[in-house]
Protein backbone atom coordinates (compact mmCIF):
# COMPACT_ATOMS: atom_id res chain seq x y z
CA UNK A 1 0.00 0.00 0.00
CA UNK A 2 1.19 3.55 -0.85
CA UNK A 3 2.31 5.53 2.07
CA UNK A 4 0.47 8.51 1.03
CA UNK A 5 -2.77 6.40 0.92
CA UNK A 6 -1.91 4.71 3.96
CA UNK A 7 -2.04 7.87 6.17
CA UNK A 8 -2.88 10.34 4.40
CA UNK A 9 -5.82 8.67 1.87
CA UNK A 10 -9.63 9.19 2.63
CA UNK A 11 -9.44 5.90 4.66
CA UNK A 12 -5.92 6.69 5.93
CA UNK A 13 -4.86 5.97 9.85
CA UNK A 14 -3.52 9.54 9.80
CA UNK A 15 -6.12 11.21 11.16
CA UNK A 16 -6.91 7.84 13.62
CA UNK A 17 -3.14 8.13 14.73
CA UNK A 18 -3.04 12.07 15.55
CA UNK A 19 -6.63 11.44 17.75
CA UNK A 20 -5.20 9.06 19.63
CA UNK A 21 -2.05 11.53 20.24
CA UNK A 22 -4.23 13.99 21.40
CA UNK A 23 -5.90 11.36 23.68
CA UNK A 24 -2.47 10.60 25.41
CA UNK A 25 -1.63 14.31 25.88
CA UNK A 26 -5.23 14.30 27.48
CA UNK A 27 -4.66 11.36 29.84
CA UNK A 28 -1.31 12.28 30.63
CA UNK A 29 -1.91 16.30 31.56
CA UNK A 30 -4.89 15.14 33.00
CA UNK A 31 -2.96 12.34 35.23
CA UNK A 32 -0.32 14.79 35.87
CA UNK A 33 -2.74 17.36 37.17
CA UNK A 34 -4.19 15.35 39.56
CA UNK A 35 -0.92 13.75 40.60
CA UNK A 36 0.20 17.64 41.39
CA UNK A 37 -2.69 18.14 44.03
CA UNK A 38 -2.27 15.07 45.79
CA UNK A 39 1.68 15.15 45.94
CA UNK A 40 1.17 18.53 47.21
CA UNK A 41 -1.29 17.22 50.42
CA UNK A 42 1.60 13.80 50.63
CA UNK A 43 4.17 16.28 50.71
CA UNK A 44 2.45 18.89 53.27
CA UNK A 45 1.75 16.14 55.32
CA UNK A 46 5.19 14.71 55.91
CA UNK A 47 6.24 18.28 55.92
CA UNK A 48 3.55 19.59 58.35
CA UNK A 49 1.48 17.22 59.40
CA UNK A 50 1.56 15.62 62.68
CA UNK A 51 2.42 11.80 63.27
CA UNK A 52 -0.17 9.84 62.04
CA UNK A 53 -0.06 11.92 58.90
CA UNK A 54 3.26 11.63 58.63
CA UNK A 55 3.29 8.03 59.20
CA UNK A 56 0.23 7.82 56.33
CA UNK A 57 1.85 9.91 53.47
CA UNK A 58 5.43 7.57 54.47
CA UNK A 59 3.20 4.56 53.76
CA UNK A 60 1.45 6.06 50.89
CA UNK A 61 4.59 6.96 48.90
CA UNK A 62 6.37 3.97 49.61
CA UNK A 63 3.92 1.74 48.56
CA UNK A 64 3.08 3.88 45.49
CA UNK A 65 6.50 3.80 44.52
CA UNK A 66 7.22 0.20 44.92
CA UNK A 67 4.46 -1.89 43.29
CA UNK A 68 4.19 -1.65 39.50
CA UNK A 69 2.39 1.08 37.68
CA UNK A 70 0.35 -1.47 35.47
CA UNK A 71 -0.59 -3.38 38.67
CA UNK A 72 -2.51 -0.13 39.94
CA UNK A 73 -3.75 0.67 37.06
CA UNK A 74 -5.31 -2.93 37.40
CA UNK A 75 -6.38 -2.51 41.25
CA UNK A 76 -8.49 0.80 39.74
CA UNK A 77 -10.36 -0.30 36.65
CA UNK A 78 -11.60 -3.72 38.79
CA UNK A 79 -11.56 -2.51 41.93
CA UNK A 80 -13.58 0.83 40.76
CA UNK A 81 -15.67 -1.14 38.25
CA UNK A 82 -16.87 -3.82 41.43
CA UNK A 83 -17.79 -1.08 43.93
CA UNK A 84 -19.63 0.63 40.78
CA UNK A 85 -21.39 -3.11 40.20
CA UNK A 86 -21.74 -3.91 43.64
CA UNK A 87 -23.58 -0.12 43.74
CA UNK A 88 -25.61 -0.86 41.35
CA UNK A 89 -26.52 -4.59 42.39
CA UNK A 90 -27.92 -2.52 45.43
CA UNK A 91 -30.07 -0.34 43.13
CA UNK A 92 -31.53 -2.93 41.66
CA UNK A 93 -29.51 -3.31 38.13
CA UNK A 94 -27.78 -6.12 37.88
CA UNK A 95 -24.79 -6.78 35.70
CA UNK A 96 -20.48 -5.56 35.69
CA UNK A 97 -20.64 -1.84 35.54
CA UNK A 98 -16.93 -0.80 34.44
CA UNK A 99 -15.23 2.18 35.73
CA UNK A 100 -14.82 4.04 32.53
CA UNK A 101 -11.28 3.85 31.28
CA UNK A 102 -10.44 7.05 31.07
CA UNK A 103 -11.15 7.90 34.00
CA UNK A 104 -9.36 4.82 35.52
CA UNK A 105 -6.29 5.89 33.56
CA UNK A 106 -6.59 10.05 34.93
CA UNK A 107 -6.98 8.37 38.38
CA UNK A 108 -4.34 5.67 38.22
CA UNK A 109 -1.68 8.03 36.59
CA UNK A 110 -2.41 10.46 39.03
CA UNK A 111 -1.86 8.18 42.03
CA UNK A 112 1.13 7.31 40.64
CA UNK A 113 2.81 10.33 40.02
CA UNK A 114 1.95 11.50 43.17
CA UNK A 115 3.99 9.24 45.35
CA UNK A 116 6.92 11.27 43.00
CA UNK A 117 5.38 14.79 42.80
CA UNK A 118 5.27 14.52 46.46
CA UNK A 119 9.31 13.77 46.98
CA UNK A 120 10.20 16.37 44.00
CA UNK A 121 8.09 18.91 46.39
CA UNK A 122 9.45 18.10 50.00
CA UNK A 123 12.62 18.36 48.37
CA UNK A 124 11.98 21.61 46.82
CA UNK A 125 10.77 23.03 50.22
CA UNK A 126 13.84 21.86 51.97
CA UNK A 127 15.79 23.87 49.06
CA UNK A 128 14.01 27.08 50.83
CA UNK A 129 16.63 29.16 53.52
CA UNK A 130 14.95 28.71 56.86
CA UNK A 131 15.88 32.20 57.44
CA UNK A 132 13.45 33.53 54.94
CA UNK A 133 10.52 31.78 56.13
CA UNK A 134 11.53 33.13 59.86
CA UNK A 135 11.88 36.43 58.41
CA UNK A 136 8.14 36.27 57.28
CA UNK A 137 6.98 35.48 59.99
CA UNK A 138 8.98 37.91 61.86
CA UNK A 139 7.65 40.78 59.64
CA UNK A 140 3.95 39.46 60.45
CA UNK A 141 2.64 37.47 57.42
CA UNK A 142 0.26 35.26 57.60
CA UNK A 143 0.13 31.45 56.60
CA UNK A 144 -1.78 32.00 53.42
CA UNK A 145 0.49 35.28 52.47
CA UNK A 146 3.51 33.34 53.27
CA UNK A 147 2.79 30.86 51.34
CA UNK A 148 1.97 32.81 48.57
CA UNK A 149 4.75 35.35 48.15
CA UNK A 150 7.56 32.78 49.84
CA UNK A 151 6.60 29.93 49.74
CA UNK A 152 5.01 28.91 46.33
CA UNK A 153 7.32 30.57 44.09
CA UNK A 154 10.46 29.15 45.53
CA UNK A 155 8.67 26.05 45.81
CA UNK A 156 8.00 25.72 42.42
CA UNK A 157 11.10 27.26 40.94
CA UNK A 158 13.11 24.29 42.77
CA UNK A 159 10.46 21.55 41.91
CA UNK A 160 10.12 22.30 38.08
CA UNK A 161 13.53 20.35 36.87
CA UNK A 162 11.62 17.23 38.96
CA UNK A 163 8.25 17.85 37.63
CA UNK A 164 9.93 17.44 34.14
CA UNK A 165 11.28 14.26 34.98
CA UNK A 166 7.70 13.43 35.97
CA UNK A 167 5.70 14.24 33.46
CA UNK A 168 8.26 12.59 30.75
CA UNK A 169 7.51 9.48 33.31
CA UNK A 170 3.62 9.83 33.02
CA UNK A 171 3.65 10.22 29.53
CA UNK A 172 5.26 6.90 28.65
CA UNK A 173 3.03 5.36 31.39
CA UNK A 174 -0.08 6.60 29.32
CA UNK A 175 0.46 4.00 27.06
CA UNK A 176 -0.06 1.49 29.74
CA UNK A 177 -3.69 2.03 30.11
CA UNK A 178 -4.43 0.47 26.90
CA UNK A 179 -4.20 -2.31 28.67
CA UNK A 180 -8.24 -1.78 29.78
CA UNK A 181 -9.12 -0.85 26.77
CA UNK A 182 -8.73 2.87 26.24
CA UNK A 183 -7.41 3.95 22.69
CA UNK A 184 -4.26 6.31 23.23
CA UNK A 185 -1.22 6.77 20.70
CA UNK A 186 0.29 3.23 21.27
CA UNK A 187 -2.90 1.31 21.15
CA UNK A 188 -3.72 3.18 17.95
CA UNK A 189 -0.51 2.45 16.36
CA UNK A 190 -1.10 -1.52 17.26
CA UNK A 191 -4.14 -1.37 15.68
CA UNK A 192 -3.03 -0.15 12.52
CA UNK A 193 -0.17 -2.32 12.12
CA UNK A 194 -1.92 -5.32 12.54
CA UNK A 195 -5.08 -3.98 9.99
CA UNK A 196 -2.81 -3.14 7.07
CA UNK A 197 0.37 -5.53 8.26
CA UNK A 198 2.84 -2.77 8.69
CA UNK A 199 4.01 -2.73 11.89
CA UNK A 200 6.84 -0.97 11.56
CA UNK A 201 5.62 2.14 9.51
CA UNK A 202 2.70 2.42 12.41
CA UNK A 203 5.13 2.05 14.83
CA UNK A 204 7.75 4.29 13.48
CA UNK A 205 4.95 6.96 13.23
CA UNK A 206 4.05 6.32 16.92
CA UNK A 207 7.68 7.06 17.89
CA UNK A 208 7.79 10.20 15.60
CA UNK A 209 4.53 11.74 17.42
CA UNK A 210 5.75 10.63 21.10
CA UNK A 211 8.88 12.60 20.19
CA UNK A 212 6.71 15.42 19.19
CA UNK A 213 4.92 15.88 22.15
CA UNK A 214 8.29 15.09 24.49
CA UNK A 215 9.58 17.78 22.55
CA UNK A 216 7.07 20.07 22.86
CA UNK A 217 6.51 19.38 26.63
CA UNK A 218 10.42 19.73 27.27
CA UNK A 219 10.37 22.82 25.70
CA UNK A 220 7.72 24.22 27.88
CA UNK A 221 9.61 23.06 30.91
CA UNK A 222 12.40 24.75 30.17
CA UNK A 223 11.02 28.17 29.42
CA UNK A 224 9.18 27.74 32.47
CA UNK A 225 12.09 27.35 34.52
CA UNK A 226 14.00 29.99 32.39
CA UNK A 227 11.34 32.72 33.81
CA UNK A 228 11.01 31.07 37.36
CA UNK A 229 14.94 31.99 37.41
CA UNK A 230 14.40 35.89 36.06
CA UNK A 231 13.92 37.55 40.17
CA UNK A 232 16.73 36.20 40.69
CA UNK A 233 19.20 37.28 37.86
CA UNK A 234 21.05 40.50 38.25
CA UNK A 235 21.47 42.87 35.63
Amino acid sequence: MHLFDLFLGPNGWGVPLLLAALTTVALSVSGFAAGALLGALLAHARIAGGFIARTVADAVTTILRGVPDLLVIYLFYFGGSQILSWIGNAAGYGGFIGLPVFLTGVLALGVVSAAYQAEVFRGAFNAIPRGQIESARAAGMGSLLMFRRVLAPQVIRHALPGLGNVWQLILKDSALISVIGLVELLRAAQVGAGSTREPFLFYSAALLLYLGITSVSGQAFRWAEIRSLRPFRRG
